[in-house]
């Protein structure tokens, strides 16, 4: 038998899991220039969202992740979304990730959101380690990271392509107390 998903709480925001009618503001979200600027995907259509809806559950279900609808207590309206992907038990870590709409930056939602995902993955799923690889260029990730106290291991330098130039990503980890 499959687990209940897990939903997950602090004093503003629920943590749930994402639902057919979320395809919409996943949509908003992962075609704003703002927010694709750093981020590694990006679609053009609502169709073509349905693919990042996919690999939501595909996670789930292989074991490989887990995202969250971040969500306000108050309305219950969609922020954004984080969680967990490229998990292996095995060596007992995950990439985290992160966005929120643009609307809601700058408000404390990500410093907010991340420790109830991170002490998820530390306590609950029993992961040692917690890698988050960011834009050298992306200011305000780094910036938030550092305030959840990840450590900055290093630059890959121009490691990947995107809009047809190399960007380099600064590697971030946080270990298990």
């Amino acid at each position: 038998m499959k687990s209940r998903f897990p939903v997950l709480e602090s004093e503003r925001v629920v943590l749930r899991q994402f639902v057919a009618s979320d395809l919409e503001v996943v949509f908003k979200g992962l075609s704003h220039p703002d927010i694709i600027k750093y981020y590694g995907i990006s679609y053009d259509s609502l169709e073509a969202t349905k693919e990042q809806m996919n690999w939501f559950s595909d996670l789930e279900n292989n074991g490989t992740g887990i995202w969250w609808a971040v969500c306000s207590k108050v309305d219950g309206k969609f922020l954004g979304a984080g969680g967990l992907n490229d998990l292996s038990v095995e060596n007992k870590k995950a990439e985290i990730g992160f966005w929120l709409l643009p609307e809601n930056w700058g408000k404390g939602y990500m410093t907010e959101t991340m420790p109830l995902i991170l002490n998820h993955a530390f306590n609950t799923i029993g992961l040692h380690r917690i890698e988050g690889f960011v834009e050298t260029k992306n200011i305000n990730c780094k910036k938030a990271l550092a305030k959840l106290k990840f450590n900055l291991e290093g630059t890959m330098r121009d490691c990947e392509i995107k809009n047809k130039a190399f960007i380099s990503l600064d590697i971030y980890s946080k270990l298990a107390k």
